[in-house]
């Protein structure tokens, strides 16, 4: 089947809902059989190009691929009502469809997948202009793995029996591209810069500064690499290394016309499954050892570090002062852990709560987000100085990045250990925590450590 009747299939419910936003949503979904969900992505996306994302979990065997949008709810406002916004939308629309799911599943039937920028109010720089200040996609096509089950979910807004069969003879179509593997390499990089490191690090000076001498307790500095490929980066090839090179993050990407933002994610920042929320504490780091022992030296190093223990702290208070107004009860470790990748080592806190019924997960991202792991303590300080001092567009990195289902069921990392493919060029991101104890130069070692992984996934070193 041509690219071109595959997409002209769902393009008259995709006008009607641009033109009628009172349009209804009809929602089935399937069980399938077994289906590779980076070949669904890699050999399909190209049919809805600049409408599709990728998802996959570490801890769990859980993935999620979107192709198509049956709907998008944006908004581009600096205002604080954005999360609020999203919401409403996302209710209303669930509330009016028609919705066939025999599955009792996290992550089928319509879902909504995006995300937000991290400071709404910031200064905004050309290569983040298609995202928007918050975007998600109902996707026309949803791929669910849920424990080696597999699902498909097809939303449309046309008459609902006028197009199911001809739907499931797309997902055939869909599914059989899928069983095509081609071996791929990635497209040369041409230039790698970072930008402008030595005046980074005389504003982490005057930063460290300013945290000695007032209230300011952390301050989360961010600095961006450039890299020029030879022709348009392959991104199907980069999300795949990610997954083979950082098993133990979230594999995220998200196509926004001709621009990508993705990455592997270490950091949790909320999840929610029936009643049950998580967040996690990831604040305070380390590099790998060069061997076993190395490793666990530095290991030791990490948990006894007051620097760093301090910072973890914060992070802990904050996601407590969040969750505890949308929660009957919570667990809260006393002590963090390790958690590891493969460049890094972290402290590691999880923190557990039992959600109150008329709570849900964008009520908690609101309260979550910037946590100080991103942002700072105070927030609105360390913000005011974000602003000043790193004279660069977030965009999405640092910021919530994820989805959420019509169940109320859904999981949102922290977009770290990220960068943004526009075609033949990529911006890639990495920030670290200033306390007063900070040292400049070895802030600047740690992110370039935190490059590692976007850098190796797109072919550089």
């Amino acid at each position: 089947m041509t690219k071109t009747l595959m997409k002209s299939r769902f393009d008259r419910a995709s006008k009607q809902v641009k033109h009628n936003d009172q349009a209804k949503l009809y929602s089935f979904t399937i069980k399938i059989d077994p289906c590779d969900p980076i070949l669904f992505y890699k050999n399909n996306q190209h049919l809805y190009e600049g409408k599709s994302f990728f998802w996959k979990s570490p801890d769990e065997d859980f993935s999620l691929v979107g192709l198509g949008a049956a709907y998008i709810i944006k908004r581009n406002s600096s205002t604080s009502d954005r999360f609020k916004y999203i919401e409403k939308k996302w209710n209303k629309l669930c509330e009016q469809a028609t919705i066939e799911n025999p599955f009792e599943v996290p992550g089928t039937g319509p879902l909504l997948f995006g995300g937000f920028s991290f400071d709404a109010n910031s200064m905004k720089e050309e290569e983040w202009n298609s995202f928007d200040q918050s975007l998600f996609y109902l996707p026309e096509f949803l791929l669910t793995v849920v424990d080696s089950v597999y699902y498909v979910t097809v939303n449309h807004f046309s008459e609902k029996y006028a197009t199911i069969e001809e739907a499931k003879v797309l997902i055939d179509q869909l599914i059989s591209n899928a069983v095509m593997y081609q071996q791929s390499e990635p497209v040369p990089i041409i230039k790698q810069e970072e930008i402008e490191p030595n005046d980074w690090v005389e504003k982490v000076e005057e930063i460290v500064q300013d945290l000695k001498q007032t209230s300011l307790q952390k301050v989360v500095m961010a600095r961006k690499m450039k890299l020029k490929f030879a022709e348009p980066a392959n991104i199907p090839h980069v999300i795949q290394q990610l997954v083979l090179q950082q098993p133990n993050s979230f594999i995220f990407a998200i196509n926004v016309e001709k621009s990508c933002f993705l990455g592997a994610s270490p950091e949790r920042l909320v999840k929610k499954t029936g009643s049950e929320v998580l967040s996690t504490s990831l604040a305070g780091s380390i590099e790998r050892g060069s061997d076993l022992k190395e490793d666990k030296e530095l290991e030791k190093q990490l948990l006894h570090d007051q620097k760093n223990l301090f910072e973890h702290q914060l992070v802990v208070s904050m996601i407590k002062d969040a969750l505890g107004p949308h929660c009957d009860k919570m667990n809260i470790p006393t002590q963090p852990m390790i958690m590891k990748t493969p460049d890094i080592q972290h402290l590691y806190t999880p923190v557990v709560g039992q959600m109150k019924p008329e709570n849900s997960i964008l009520q908690v991202l609101e309260g979550l987000h910037p946590t100080p792991a991103l942002g700072g303590v105070p927030t609105k300080d360390a913000l005011e100085i974000i602003r000043k001092k790193e004279e660069m567009d977030r965009g999405f990195y640092a910021a919530p990045v994820g989805w959420m289902d019509y169940r109320g069921n859904g999981e949102f990392i922290v977009a770290i250990r990220s960068g943004l493919i526009k075609e033949d060029e990529a911006y890639l991101y990495a920030g670290c925590g200033l306390v007063s104890e900070s040292k400049p130069e070895d802030e600047l070692i740690e992110t370039r450590i935190k490059f590692r992984p976007m850098l190796r996934a797109t072919g550089g070193n």
